[in-house]
């Protein structure tokens, strides 16, 4: 389903009754969302536990090539704050793992609090990479992290840090961290979660995934615009102008 090295879906696979008749039969609402696009971000995993038999069923629903990408717990991220956090995040990928080969990314969305800090990021990113060696994307909101120390980091380490719309900070407005990987997470604007993107926008945008691709980067386009309906409907429009 997917286009080779591009995966474009959604946070979540919420279907919009409108928008239903553009997806194929299934017996859930993934099942349908995976009949037309290919990968999902999981953001509920923020918020609670999944069991690894619910990450299972999952799976199973979406065909063999379908791809996900899951949220790490606010507990780490936001409660945490990357120290100290050994036993959630164990228990969070044991968890996540019941995606079996259909797990394909791990995203890291930081508070827009939480500032770079050398020996912090580096002794909690060392030990996610540790114990995964898949996709992993770092989303950072706190203007310290769009240095050159913090970019050499991520490099170092295969992590991308993701293209975030609305940007926050000078940097923001492209990607960084691993070239090989560019992951961008789309929330919305001028309205945050609700404003759809226009077709000049997604045009655009179709120009530098291609771009993206073509110089050897896996690429992923996840719509957070979802309170609003308007994820789904931007990601089906998306993808059809990144196979013209």
């Amino acid at each position: 389903m997917a286009e080779t090295g591009v995966r474009i879906g959604c946070a979540g696979w919420s279907l919009p009754v409108a928008l239903q008749p553009h997806f194929g039969a299934g017996d859930s609402h993934l099942a349908r969302y995976a009949t037309r696009l290919p990968a999902v971000e999981i953001n509920s995993s923020f918020h609670r536990p999944h069991t690894r038999a619910q990450y299972a069923r999952w799976a199973a629903m979406v065909p063999a090539d379908f791809r996900f990408c899951v949220k790490l717990p606010k507990v780490i991220t936001h409660e945490l704050r990357l120290t100290g956090c050994e036993a959630p995040l164990d228990a969070f990928l044991e968890q996540a793992g019941g995606l079996g080969a259909r797990l394909a990314a791990l995203l890291v969305q930081l508070p827009p609090s939480l500032a770079f800090e050398a020996r912090v990021a580096t002794a909690f990113l060392e030990t996610l990479r540790g114990r995964h060696t898949g996709a992993i994307a770092l989303e950072p909101r706190h203007a310290s992290w769009f240095t050159r120390p913090a970019e050499d980091l991520l490099q170092s380490l295969h992590m991308a840090r993701v293209l975030a719309d609305p940007v926050r900070h000078a940097g923001g407005e492209r990607p960084g961290g691993h070239p090989g990987l560019v992951y961008l997470r789309l929330h919305g604007s001028p309205r945050v979660y609700y404003s759809a993107y226009d077709g000049s926008l997604l045009s655009a945008l179709a120009r530098r995934i291609s771009q993206a691709r073509d110089a050897g980067s896996e690429v992923w386009c996840i719509f957070d615009n979802t309170a609003s309906g308007a994820a789904a409907a931007n990601a089906l429009a998306l993808r059809a102008m990144c196979q013209t």
